[in-house]
């Protein structure tokens, strides 16, 4: 949802933006024309009511000459008033449909383009010389499968396609990230949540996931519910119709639950392994804060990506993604991408979106400032997830089949594994 203030007073701003991420500059001229015909059909309306009003308190003053034509024209004011509530109704409906049809604005810096067109900004670390090592690497499901760690054949068995089973020393080290990463944000002040799953249609329009993207949403058709595919989803929603006391500073949480993808689109992309599964777990970074610190706030979410990724001592780069290859609350996103070596290419493992106030208009959050009310910024980031483990299999396997486990995680693991710098494969 955009701030209308803020088209009227700048609408190419708007359209230059919608260039950027590839969409038509022209629904920036129906969203005006939309808001013009809702503000002049409600003027109609709260004039003819006004007129009601005072026809109404004359009848007891008219004389018995004239209360028939009185009353004749009170009748004719109540039938407009009735019409121009209706059309004001519908054209308020029509408004709010052109601006939730516009993405959020894209900040300053933002490169222009689709999909290919992101921005490097840094590469951190060294790929490993597996040639160097005298041998060639393995792609993660086969050292996960050596480790006793993974079972696709009954996750698919039980599930179907792109499901698995996380089991033994695959767990332990999917919990021992997920811990790792919740010591880390409460470090840095957020909140742990576990947050529900499956929310209410308002909810997850409000955050701006059922655009162009829905077919990636489970919808759950017989409750009128969705599954969410990140706990940003209620997150956003957990102060929806709310006033926060911010006292100038980010409201800071960090939720922790399953996520659910149909990844629609994504027809023979990655199948092989848990790069791109139906359900996977993840914790997520999420941040309420004035909009004059989203930026800089934005800033300190992709420093907490980068501190974890540090810990879990993998290669990787930073992105600016393009206009284009944005969702539509997204301002701006940054990806860390960790290098896999086996298919030589960076892949996603984090994420950090700054949706400045749009979100927060649709979900109507605001805060007090000086007395009065007004939209905060909402901003999320991927702390942790699931996938990481194809980074860490790939990037730590050893010529033997055994892995080695970066230092940080270490003391996380339990059932024996804790303080273990390697994990052997199964016998």
């Amino acid at each position: 949802m955009l701030d209308m203030r803020s088209v009227r007073e700048n609408p190419e701003a708007i359209r230059e933006s919608q260039r950027r991420r590839g969409n038509d500059p022209a629904t920036v001229d129906a969203l005006l024309a939309a808001d013009d015909a809702r503000r002049t059909t409600l003027q109609e309306f709260e004039a003819a009511r006004a007129e009601q009003k005072e026809v109404s308190r004359s009848v007891g003053k008219a004389s018995p000459e004239e209360r028939p034509a009185v009353l004749a024209h009170a009748k004719e004011l109540a039938e407009k008033v009735k019409a121009l509530d209706a059309a004001a109704a519908e054209a308020e409906e029509t408004y709010l449909a052109a601006n939730r049809a516009i993405e959020n604005p894209v900040l300053a810096g933002v490169p222009a383009g689709g999909e290919d067109d992101y921005e490097v900004l840094e590469v951190i670390g060294t790929p490993r010389d597996f040639e160097a090592e005298g041998f060639t690497p393995k792609d993660h499901l086969d050292i996960a499968e050596g480790l006793g760690a993974l079972d696709m054949d009954r996750g698919a068995k039980v599930s179907g396609s792109r499901f698995y089973y996380l089991k033994g020393v695959g767990a332990h080290l999917e919990m021992a990230m997920f811990r790792m990463a919740i010591d880390q944000a409460a470090e840095h002040g957020f909140t742990l949540m576990t947050t529900p799953t499956i929310v209410n249609p308002d909810i997850m329009s409000g955050t701006g996931f059922l655009g162009e993207h829905s077919d990636e949403i489970y919808y759950l058709g017989a409750d009128d519910q969705y599954l969410v595919g990140t706990s940003e989803v209620p997150l956003a929603g957990y102060h929806k119709d709310e006033i926060l006391e911010l006292d100038g500073k980010p409201r800071r949480y960090c939720g922790y639950s399953a996520c659910y993808r149909r990844e629609a689109g994504s027809y023979g992309k990655d199948t092989r392994g848990i790069i791109r599964v139906h359900q996977f777990n993840k914790v997520e970074m999420f941040s309420y804060c004035p909009v004059e610190q989203s930026e800089e706030e934005h800033r300190a979410l992709l420093a907490m990506e980068r501190e974890m990724i540090g810990k879990m001592e993998l290669p990787y780069r930073i992105i600016n993604v393009a206009a284009g290859d944005l969702g539509s609350s997204a301002a701006q996103k940054f990806d860390c991408e960790a290098w896999l070596p086996t298919q030589h290419r960076y892949m996603e493992v984090t994420s950090t979106s700054n949706c400045t106030t749009y979100q927060a208009r649709r979900l109507n959050v605001r805060e007090r400032v000086d007395g009065k009310t007004r939209a905060v910024a909402t901003l999320n980031g991927t702390l942790a997830t699931t996938r990481w483990l194809v980074a860490l299999f790939e990037n730590h396997q050893q010529k033997d089949g055994s892995l080695y486990v970066p230092d940080a995680l270490r003391p996380y693991l339990g059932a024996g594994l804790a303080g273990r710098e390697f994990i052997e494969p199964v016998k």
